[in-house]
């Protein structure tokens, strides 16, 4: 490899595809057709600025193989199992229907048997980059019509090899049966060991990976994982794309799997924007100039076969219409791998030249139309039920259902598990509040887990790592990690994912508090202060000062200190002029016990506000309903939560009052 040269050419790609996808963004355009527009001006056939196309065919493939490998970790052998009337009988009707009609029309419009049959293998595989890049950033992978594609694309991805081997001997010049036998039974070998692998291999290498606790040796080692085993799918007869899927796989049932699509991510989005753009340096536009006419007519009918074709077997499957016509138009172009059998049926001399630049012409054109096909899907839909019969409408399955067990809600999440954070976690455990622990320790994490603990293994410094422990739907999350980067990086990140969360964060020193207040953070509790207050506190217990007045110092410190550490970050408030008005007040919840002062009587009478100064705000009855701004008239019963407002002198005061044994009003 000329390494300059071909820098060169990386330069130019990149520096080009950031410009149209820029310019295309600011149109609303998605960033695949830009990709695919920087590779025709590029390519061999625009401007020629690319030396060696090759090249970047080479990586081109590593970001296929990166694609499905991410698909793979989202997905499990338990939840393959649920789409396999897709992958079986929706993609086997998908794929022969396909073939089939292709094969007709062709011979009616003159090609002989043979290429007539090969046209129609070559009609009949779809995207699978394209069609699941889409969805995914649509956020539709989970949803019924993403499962049936998903199903669909894999028998797609199988019928590969059956279809290299079969195009030779369409010529004549195959081998013999014997060694196409011999490459199905390798294949069939190939996905049984990875099947064992999965469940006894892979989780004890990852385990001995995960020990040393290096990062970058994690990630070579998935790495490796990923494109070895695509390599021994290839060697196996089977194409890289679906190794990648099974190395996926793999991952996905070990506990690592969410680091590991973490780490993944960026080097999948870089090698898949090399993928677009050599599918556009094939495209040749002479064709298109010379014999407009014939390469829209030929994409108009690839378009409308594949989409009737592949709605009619979600349909037959008994998906509802919505759910049939969203698959069709997903997969209704042309997909890469076709690309890779059109060279063979070239090489063969199945495909002439002519023959050959029509279809790269036509499958381009198609995957072109994939995003605006997929945006007007759901109109589509919408309009065809209005006039389809309700049970063809309706259908007669129940919906695909990918994830099952109950999804966290309203919890706290909790990021590290020191000494702080198994206290936080004792206590949310006794008092009944949800949570989920990300550590980075793995042993920690194993040996929590077999007790019975939420705890999940990951860096929470990636979005992919927090999506997993929910925190879109968590209420607060707790930080107490002693990394100082790995803090700021995971405020930064929680604060994105959900801009609503309480987030709460221990920090070593006081100097490290205003970063994580200008990243978003709520409240910071630096160990230094807190530290400094129990020395001094045991210090004058040890002079035997009387036991309030060391709590009331504590509390004076407290104030003060605290106080000045939210004027230093007053500026990245979101609520000043309330803060403003609430400076030196604190809101506080007590249960009352029974028997105590204020337990049977009327709020009038039980002299809160008389004997402390503070304010009753709410009531949480103990059946749960709530009183807010309650009435003189409203009587505190026991087990009641009872919220306090007040100065901190106020709530110390207040507090005795709920307290059985204390003397009465």
């Amino acid at each position: 490899m000329n390494a300059p040269g071909f820098l060169n050419d990386l330069l130019i790609l990149f520096g080009l595809g950031v410009a149209v996808v820029l310019l295309f963004h600011r149109a609303k355009v998605p960033p695949i057709v830009g990709f695919l527009i920087t590779g025709v001006l590029c390519g061999p056939y625009g401007f020629g600025l690319v030396n060696d196309p090759h090249e970047v065919e080479s990586l081109a493939e590593i970001g296929v193989v990166l694609l499905l490998f991410t698909v793979g970790i989202e997905f499990s052998l338990e939840q393959l199992g649920r789409i396999r009337n897709f992958l079986l009988v929706g993609g086997g009707l998908q794929v022969g229907v396909t073939v089939a009609t292709i094969y007709f029309i062709s011979r009616l419009a003159g090609d002989s048997p043979k290429l007539a049959l090969f046209l129609g293998m070559l009609v009949a595989l779809s995207s699978t980059a394209i069609v699941l890049r889409l969805l995914a950033d649509r956020g539709e992978m989970d949803g019924p019509h993403g499962q049936a594609v998903l199903g669909i694309l894999i028998f797609q991805d199988l019928c590969v090899v059956p279809m290299v081997l079969l195009t030779p001997f369409l010529t004549g010049g195959g081998g013999s049966l014997g060694e196409a036998v011999a490459v199905i039974v390798k294949a069939v070998l190939f996905i049984g060991g990875a099947i064992v692998a999965a469940r006894w291999v892979v989780p004890r290498l990852l385990n001995f990976v995960v020990a040393t606790r290096r990062r970058e040796v994690f990630l070579l080692a998935i790495i490796l994982l990923c494109l070895g085993t695509a390599w021994a799918s290839s060697r196996a007869g089977l194409s890289l794309a679906l190794g990648a899927f099974i190395a996926g796989l793999l991952i996905s049932e070990s506990e690592y799997s969410h680091q590991a699509l973490g780490e993944i991510l960026p080097l999948r989005e870089v090698f898949n924007s090399l993928f677009f753009i050599s599918i556009g340096m094939l495209f040749d536009v002479r064709t298109v100039i010379s014999s407009p006419l014939t390469v829209l007519g030929a994409l108009a009918v690839v378009v409308l076969v594949k989409t009737v074709i592949t709605t009619g077997a979600s349909v037959a499957l008994g998906q509802s219409l919505r759910i049939a016509v969203l698959a069709g138009l997903a997969l209704a172009q042309i997909g890469e791998f076709s690309f890779v059998l059109s060279k063979v049926g070239l090489a063969a001399g199945l495909l002439d030249p002519g023959h050959y630049q029509l279809f790269l012409a036509v499958a381009v054109g198609s995957m072109t139309l994939t995003p605006a096909l997929l945006a007007a899907a759901p109109r589509i839909a919408a309009k065809l039920e209005g006039v389809a019969p309700s049970r063809l409408a309706a259908g007669r399955a129940a919906p695909l259902a990918l994830h099952t067990g109950t999804a966290l809600a309203d919890h706290v999440v909790v990021v590290g598990y020191g000494v702080n954070g198994r206290n936080v976690t004792r206590v949310l455990g006794r008092v009944g509040v949800p949570f989920i622990v990300v550590e980075l320790n793995p042993s920690v994490v194993r040996r929590e887990r077999e007790r019975g603990r939420a705890i999940i293994y990951g860096d929470a410094t990636r979005p992919e790592v927090l999506e997993h422990a929910g925190i879109r739907a968590a209420r607060a999350v707790v930080i107490a990690i002693s990394d100082a980067a790995g803090t700021r990086g995971t405020v930064a990140v929680a604060r994105r994912l959900n801009p609503q969360i309480h987030m709460i964060v221990r920090s070593r020193y006081v100097h490290e508090m205003d970063p994580l207040f200008a990243l978003g953070a709520n409240e910071v509790i630096p160990e230094e202060f807190e530290t400094s207050i129990e020395i001094f506190s045991r210090v004058l217990h040890r002079y035997l000062v009387p036991r309030d007045e060391i709590e009331r110092q504590i509390r004076d410190i407290r104030r003060s200190g605290y106080e000045m550490f939210r004027t230093i970050s007053a500026a990245h408030g979101p609520a000043l002029g309330l803060q403003r008005f609430l400076s030196g007040l604190s809101f506080e919840v007590y249960r009352v016990e029974g028997g105590s002062a204020v337990s049977g009587r009327s709020l009038a009478d039980s002299g809160v506000r008389d004997r402390s100064g503070a304010s009753v705000l709410a009531i949480h009855r103990a059946d749960g309903t709530m009183v807010f701004n309650p009435a003189p008239e409203d009587e505190i019963h026991a087990d009641d939560l009872l919220l306090l407002l007040g100065t901190h002198e106020q709530i110390s005061a207040a507090a005795p009052l709920f307290r059985m044994g204390e003397p009465q009003a």
